[in-house]
């Protein structure tokens, strides 16, 4: 069976969505929205370990909160870093030694499924590296200077969501390339995507929703009582 990891960046600190504190630790139901997200990893088939990289000042936080997730996979919580990037990447250190696919998923994304994980697992087992999107519906335009500079082919346009997985080694060869060429991504396929190696896309889900506003809370709390 492929050994799979998973890293969790979860150093956001909810100022789009004006919380007082970090939007992860918010909650669905009873439920926060960390510790839901987490699950869904430590019960995933193949699962070695999860790593969540928190805020700093956090730490003991995240812990409780991560307790009574841990039925699976072990979690590891470590100190995340100033950008997503980083968190990534002190993620990746805090990894066990032996692990063939690396999966890493955004904190608040609550609402994703087996199936999900499954998809992109696989895709990044036969391809190496994996994402999952959906394509853009809406007329996209490029915008400058407050005005429209071009109007883009939508049917080139997806929006990437998480999980994304790769090969454990083509993932950290990424990363460190990333650091020495002072390169900051906007997630982890941009820095696999400059080591020249194709990325495979699954379809994503709609519902796949990420935190980042009050509206999207809403949603996701709404979703969550269905």
């Amino acid at each position: 069976m492929t050994s799979l990891a998973a890293v969790v960046p979860a150093g956001g600190t909810g100022a789009r969505l004006g919380s007082r504190m970090p939007k992860q630790f918010l909650a669905i139901g009873r439920t926060p929205i960390l510790a839901a997200t987490v699950r869904h990893f430590t019960r995933h088939p193949g699962m070695r370990a999860v790593v969540v990289a928190a805020p700093a000042a956090h730490l003991a936080l995240t812990r409780r909160i991560l307790a009574g997730a841990a039925r699976g996979a072990p979690v590891t919580v470590v100190a995340g870093g100033p950008t997503r990037q980083d968190s990534v990447w002190l993620g990746l250190l805090a990894l066990p030694g032996r692990v063939d696919i690396v999966v890493v998923h955004d904190a608040v994304r609550p609402l994703i499924t087996r199936r999900l994980i499954a998809d992109v697992v696989r895709a990044a087992v036969e391809s190496g590296a994996a994402i999952c999107a959906l394509p853009i519906a809406e007329t996209v335009k490029r915008v400058r200077g407050g005005g429209v500079e071009a109007t883009l082919d939508r049917a080139e346009l997806w929006a990437v969501q998480t999980p994304q997985a790769f090969r454990a080694d083509l993932l950290r060869e990424a990363h460190e390339k990333a650091r020495r060429d002072g390169v900051v991504g906007t997630d982890d396929a941009m820095l696999v995507e400059r080591l020249g190696h194709p990325v495979r896309v699954v379809a994503g889900l709609p519902g796949n929703v990420k935190i980042t506003t009050p509206e999207d809370l809403r949603r996701v709390r709404a979703s969550a009582r269905r």
